[in-house]
């Protein structure tokens, strides 16, 4: 079993040998990581291409830029409507991959009018677990996705992008808000706001990591549960935002915050 060390030695060799690439940028752990080593490998051949969508919070986006501009890295942003994808707002099991083939198919196009040689991504070793159809995507694009090929895991990224100073070390896990939707609950552009202020509201409020799920016009949060009680101190605040938001309902689920819980009952 290669050390951390190693692992990073090795994907500054694998970059290397890509020559150039366009690294699909969201502003997230993963992703700012792989930009970091990228630039630092390839110098001006790193590209970040962010794709802004009504599926990633105006914040997220911003940040990327921000970084981008830190960095004094090249971006190009993409602006996508994913609502008007075929297939996507009836939130199939399969969206996730749907979602994936088109942007990555845009993110190909602007890599070759770029003239970038690869287009990379930065699933690590933990995402080969739970139900993940976007990767089946990546693969039939031929996507790279390097953090996986160095075999790097999420904490080993978050120690290394420490050893960085890179911002998002300690950033909290996000996906996109499609993510919060039960499968086969159509995604509008009202609910996917919905859900966006929520977060945002549970960001204001300094929790941690959260999600805030919707079931038709029921929201359910999670958060950690050593903050169950904080939330409930402020839970009449809560509660009457979220309703001005659009929602009737709002719960917290008592299990907490969770990677994948919209994939429970997939077969």
């Amino acid at each position: 079993m290669p050390t951390t060390s190693e692992k990073l030695a090795n994907l500054k060799h694998y970059l290397r040998e890509l020559g150039s690439v366009a690294v699909a940028f969201s502003g997230g752990v993963d992703s700012t990581f792989l930009l970091k080593i990228a630039h630092e490998v390839l110098g001006e051949k790193a590209v970040a291409v962010t794709i802004a969508s009504e599926f990633f919070p105006a914040s997220e986006t911003s940040e990327a830029a921000d970084f981008c501009r830190a960095e004094n890295i090249r971006q190009i942003v993409l602006t996508e409507n994913i609502l008007s994808v075929e297939g996507i707002s009836a939130n199939p099991k399969n969206r996730c991959y749907i979602c994936k083939k088109n942007v990555f198919a845009q993110i190909l196009k602007a890599a070759a009018e770029n003239n970038l040689a690869a287009v990379a991504e930065g699933s690590n070793m933990d995402d080969t677990g739970d139900y993940r159809p976007g990767l089946q995507a990546v693969a039939e694009l031929g996507i790279k996705s390097p953090l996986r090929r160095a075999e790097l895991y999420k904490a080993e990224i978050r120690a290394l992008s420490k050893d960085l100073n890179l911002p998002t070390w300690d950033k909290p896990s996000f996906a996109c808000l499609a993510s919060r939707f039960v499968y086969g609950e159509t995604i509008s552009a009202e609910k996917l706001s919905m859900v966006e202020r929520a977060e945002n509201l549970l960001r204001e409020k300094n929790f941690r990591q959260f999600r805030v799920r919707i079931h038709g016009r029921l929201a359910r949060i999670e958060i950690l549960p050593e903050e169950f009680n904080r939330l409930m101190e402020i839970r009449a605040e809560i509660s009457d935002r979220l309703k001005a938001y659009g929602f009737d309902y709002v719960t917290l689920d008592l299990q907490g915050y969770r990677t994948g819980s919209m994939n429970l009952g997939l077969s």
